[in-house]
This record gives structure tokens, C-alpha cells and sequence, in this order.
């Protein structure tokens, strides 16, 4: 959602605003704004509608300076993405100043409040009802934190929000229940941020921000209390991301980048996880013991958009190899009808920020029914990774285009090794039988590198689809996901019209949407070892033939080798043999980027699609 950046410190403050903003910006938002408190002591505010580049100029014509401020970029929930609607917003006497990340949904109550005892306010968002309230407290004579802790307890919803007065010099409240919060502790100076992007050109030591928390952010240091004024401490950790990882590195895209950057993630997912040697898999941040391991009945895996696909990769993955019931939820879903779930329910939670709203309430949810929680996710120290009873991290790095790439396939790589684990500890799986299927994921980087050596056919191919309407992806077993995340991605930055069907289901429905304009991109692997993958290609081969027979214009993923998909498929794109349960890591490259050259083609912003942004942290 929106993107928080405030600084005390040392530095030039405007450009490090604006730099933390630009690093903000994959976030998605409409618009951005500045405010900072001058040398002389007075809040002045930039803002503009859309693009960073727009407040940029409004810098350029009426620069600022000051010693301490805030930046945000807005994604609208309340009021229209103008200027007079953008962060951050300030009250009647103009001292206040805030900017806010989430819902305060009791703000028409508090403005009404507030109204009748003399506020006026002139902006549609719910936003300046906290600046608003902060003020009041103020005039009671209370300090800036003592007022911002009054209005937090008053707010009824989710909010990351930072505050400052002009009257308190060189001071950052900011408090937080709900979308994230990052403290960043430089020397002698720091920073209060939405996301670690934002900071991490300046320091690795962040602490994040509990839920029912408030910081007061000095030039002298920072304390961390609750919302009740006991002291926290808090728990400052380093991040080993290069801030190197979070720029284009020569690329046209962050999204391309990030495509490319895969072998290199799933290596670093895996790398002291496994051992050949051993057959052992080593997932050693779970907090529950094997036995209790061992005694759950069942799992739930809970997950949204392209989590939501990897999960669904991950059931096939561990009801073959653990012989395990799973059963896959929409996160936003989940906590709106009753599961069965029980002390013997083991629920997995896929979040690639570990901050996305749905995931967090269905967590807790399964939580109150007593099941046991566990987590993969990218970002250490997120919610999602505190309040789960273990987590398995991936180690993507720092993920800038909105649409997910390498965070799904190291997804996809630690449910396999959930997988080979789980299916040890119920004796399903061998010693033996696992070292071979360690041997083969340890296989899969490199084939990945030879999977992406399809990029310019890839390019080439797209300039023969990117004015199609409508998309249909099919596939089959473990590869149906793979054709729901392929048309996901499409839809996502090309703004195309796209279906993931089962191949299978072609005759209920489908057939009736193929002519001669309609792409149908099949995902047809192979695995010549497995007679059931053998099975699925054989039955997702004919489902090709009836395509071409309804004169579809079919584009293959397929195996190296495959002659006899070629005699149908207009296109064939192969990519490198592996296991069936390894496929996808494979077969979703190509489906990458052709989504992301089709996008190219029709002009659009592929790292920042419209309306969407990185992490969900409202419903």
C-alpha cells in the first residue's frame, strides 16, 4: 500500500526523502508528497497527483530545506487521488503533520467530534482526522508522544502512521497496529520507514515495530514504548541485503531483473537447508518438535494472489511425497466460514512481505481454533514471521516489481523442501529416497539458467500476440497452478484478459471461448521417468490437438526433446527435463516473460501496474 519515509539526522533532508520515496514507488500509489520543518522552525508541505516525477517538479519550482520531515506515497482508499487528498496532511493551526498507511474506519465519528469543538477540514480522507485529533491533545498541553498515544487509542481499524510538530524540534512519533513499520538506526541519525527499501542505501540495523507499539524517533536516539507507555525494547537486526539488490543493475525493469535474479534466489533458498550426504532436510527456525510434527493430522495452507499458486503447487508436492492431506485457502477467505481445524491442524502461511492483511487474520484465526501455525516468507522480522510458531525463510532479496517472480519460485522451492521434510518424519520418504530428491532441487538453478536462454524467443514471439484480447493457459496436475500464475501474470501488468483452466476441463466450457484469435498456451513437461507424468502429457496433448482443431493458436511450454508437440503447438518453448514435483520452477519462466515482453510491447508500466500495489496491507 502507501510508502512511509521520515528522517532526523545529519543529511540533506529533502533528497533523502525523495530518494526513499522513489525507492518506495513499487509499492503502488497515485500520489506524494513532502513535509519538512525549516531552519527558521516553520512546516512547509509539497504535494502532487501522480508520479513522483510530478512533486519533483513542484520541488524544482518551490525548493524546500529543512532538518526533519516526512514523505509518502498515496494509494487512495478515501478521497479522490488529488493534491488537496495527498500525504501528508496537516491540521487547522498547521503545526501537525502526519502521514498514514491503512483505515481508520471510525474517522467519520472523530471528524463529526472534532468538527463541533471548532476543526475544520478540508480533505476527503480519513487521514487528516489524526492530525486533527493529534492536535487537540496538544492544545491540553500533553507532549507529542503522550498526544499521538491519546489518538491511537481512540482509532478504530489499521494504521502505520508517523506524526511531527513543528513545535517539537527534530522529533518523529510513529505507531503502528497493522501495515508495517521499520525503524532504521544510522550514525547519528534515523529513520522511520514503510519498507527496508526505502532505508537500506543508509543502514542495514532496522528494528520493526510491534502491532500496539509507538516510537519516538530522535536525533539522540529512539524509545520504544506500548500503548500504554511501558518501555520496549527493541530488537534491532541487520539486513544482508545489498543495497545494490534493490536497483535495475543494467536491466529495463525491475520485473526482468527479477526474472533473471531466480537461479540465484532459489540457490540461496536452499543452500545449508538439505544434505545429499545425510538424505536430512534442515528447517531449523521451526519452533515445533518433530514428534508434534509428526502428530498433525492434516495441513492448511493459506495464501493470497501468486502465493495462493505456489501453495497450490506445494499440495501435490506434499500429499505425493508425505502422503499428508492439504487443503488450499484463500487467506482472504479463510476466516469467513468455520474450518475444521483443531490442535492436529498444522496451517502454513505464504506471504511474500509478511504483512499482507488476509494472511495475518487467517493466521490468527486458525490460531484461536488452536492449530499451530508456521510460515514462509521474505522479510525477517515481519509480522507474519512473529507471530507464526516457525518460519522458512526465502531468500529472494528484495523483491521492486509489483508483480512476484522470484519470491514464487522460492516459494515453490521451500514447500518442496516442507515436503521432502515432512515426508521423513512420517516415514514415507526414505533416506535414501530423499537424497535423490535433494540431488534433483539442487539440480533445478541450473536449469533454470538454461530455461531463461528462451528470452529472446520469447521477445520475438510477443510481438505475434501482444494485441490479443484474451488469453486462455492450460494445464495440468502440478502444472494447472503454473497456467492460473501465467495468466496472473499477464493480467497483472499487460492488462489482458486471461484464464488458468485444468486442461482437463476443456470440454465443460472453454471450447466455446476458442477461434482463430484466441491464444491458448498450454503447458504441456514431461518427466520420462514418471508413468503419471507421462499420463498428464499424453491427455494435455490432446487437449492441444482439439485447440488446433478450433483453429486456437496454440503457444507450448514443453520439454527439451519434445518432438511430438511441435507437430500441433504454432510455437514450442522448451525448457530443461526435471522431476514432475520440480517442474514448475521451470515451466513458469517462460510464461514470466512472455507476460512481461507482451506488457512491453503494449506500453505499459510493468513494475508499477495500475491499481495494484506490492503488499496488501488493507482488506
Amino acid at each position: 500500500m502507501c510508502g512511509i519515509i521520515g528522517y532526523v539526522g545529519e543529511q540533506q533532508l529533502v533528497p533523502v526523502i525523495v530518494e526513499g520515496l522513489r525507492r518506495l514507488e513499487y509499492r503502488g500509489y497515485d500520489s506524494a508528497g513532502i513535509a519538512v520543518v525549516n531552519r527558521a522552525g516553520h512546516l512547509e508541505l509539497r504535494r502532487a497527483a501522480g508520479k513522483l516525477k510530478n512533486l519533483e517538479e513542484v520541488l524544482r519550482q518551490q525548493p524546500l530545506d529543512g532538518v526533519y520531515g516526512l514523505g509518502h506515497t498515496r494509494w487512495a482508499t478515501h478521497g479522490r487521488p488529488t493534491e488537496e487528498n495527498a500525504h501528508p496532511h496537516r491540521d487547522c493551526t498547521g503545526r501537525v503533520v502526519v502521514v498514514h498507511n491503512g483505515i481508520i474506519e471510525n474517522y467519520v465519528a472523530l471528524k463529526r467530534r472534532l468538527q463541533k469543538g471548532g476543526h475544520q477540514f478540508v480533505t476527503e480522507t480519513d487521514t487528516e482526522v489524526v492530525a486533527h485529533l493529534v492536535e487537540d491533545y496538544l492544545n491540553k498541553d500533553l507532549s507529542l508522544e503522550e498526544a499521538v498515544r491519546r489518538s491511537v487509542k481512540e482509532f478504530e481499524g489499521i494504521f502505520a502512521i508517523a506524526v511531527l510538530s513543528a513545535t517539537v524540534p527534530e522529533t518523529i512519533v510513529a505507531a503502528r497496529q497493522g501495515p508495517p513499520i521499520v525503524l532504521g538506526f544510522g550514525d547519528r541519525e534515523y529513520f522511520v520507514a514503510s519498507d527496508i527499501p526505502a532505508i537500506l542505501q543508509h543502514t542495514r540495523d532496522v528494528s520493526f515495530l510491534g502491532d500496539g507499539e509507538l516510537a519516538v524517533v530522535r536525533r539522540t536516539g529512539v524509545q520504544v514504548f506500548d500503548f500504554e507507555g511501558n518501555p520496549v525494547v527493541p530488537a534491532i537486526q541487520r539486513i544482508n541485503w545489498d543495497p545494490i539488490m534493490a536497483e535495475k543493475g543494467g536491466f529495463a525493469h525491475f520485473m526482468l531483473k527479477e526474472i533473471f535474479e531466480q537461479p540465484r534466489a532459489v540457490r540461496d533458498t536452499i543452500k545449508e537447508r538439505a544434505s545429499i550426504e545425510s538424505g536430512r532436510v534442515f528447517l531449523d527456525q521451526i519452533d515445533l518438535s518433530e514428534d508434534q510434527l509428526r502428530g498433525m493430522r492434516d495441513l492448511k495452507i493459506v495464501a493470497c494472489g501468486t502465493s495462493y499458486h505456489a501453495a497450490l503447487s506445494g499440495k501435490y508436492m506434499i500429499e505425493e511425497l508425505a502422503r499428508m492431506p492439504v487443503e488450499v485457502d484463500y487467506a482472504s477467505e479463510f476466516r469467513y466460514r468455520d474450518p475444521i481445524i483443531d490442535d492436529r491442524t498444522l496451517v502454513l502461511a505464504i506471504s511474500q512481505s509478511g504483512e499482507t492483511a488476509d494472511v495475518l487474520a487467517a493466521m490468527r484465526a486458525a490460531g484461536a481454533k488452536g492449530a499451530h501455525v508456521l510460515s514462509i516468507c521474505n522479510v525477517l522480522g515481519s509480522t507474519v514471521t512473529r507471530e507464526a510458531e516457525g518460519t522458512i525463510y526465502t531468500h529472494a532479496g528484495p523483491e521492486i516489481g509489483v508483480a512476484s517472480t522470484k519470491t514464487f519460485v522460492t516459494q515453490l522451492a521451500a514447500l518442496y523442501l516442507i515436503a521432502i521434510h515432512l515426508g521423513l518424519l512420517r516415514s514415507i520418504v526414505s533416506a535414501h529416497h530423499a537424497a535423490e530428491l535433494i540431488r534433483q532441487l539442487n539440480e533445478i538453478p541450473v536449469k533454470m539458467e538454461r530455461a531463461l536462454g528462451c528470452a529472446e524467443l520469447i521477445k520475438e514471439t510477443s510481438r505475434e500476440f501482444f494485441r490479443a484480447q484474451d488469453f486462455l493457459y492450460l494445464g495440468r496436475g502440478i502444472q494447472f497452478p503454473i497456467a492460473l500464475e501465467g495468466a496472473l501474470k499477464l493480467k497483472e501488468i499487460s492488462y489482458i484478459h486471461a484464464e488458468g483452466y485444468p486442461a482437463g476441463e476443456m470440454k465443460h466450457g472453454p471450447n466455446a471461448l476458442i477461434d482463430e484469435r484466441l491464444p491458448v498456451v498450454v503447458i504441456n513437461t514431461l518427466d520420462r521417468s514418471s508413468a503419471t507424468s507421462r499420463l498428464r502429457y499424453e491427455k494435455t496433448l490432446s487437449n492441444l490437438v482439439e485447440v488446433k482443431a478450433r483453429e486456437g493458436i496454440v503457444l507450448a511450454v514443453v520439454t527439451e526433446g519434445d518432438t511430438e508437440t511441435a507437430e500441433v503447438a504454432k510455437q514450442v518453448i522448451a525448457v530443461p527435463e526435471c522431476t514432475e514435483w520440480l517442474s514448475p520452477l521451470l515451466s513458469i519462466i517462460p510464461l514470466q516473460l512472455l507476460a512481461y515482453h507482451i506488457a512491453v510491447r503494449r506500453g505499459c508500466d510493468v513494475d508499477q501496474p495500475r491499481n495494484l500495489a506490492k503488499s496488501v496491507t488493507v482488506e
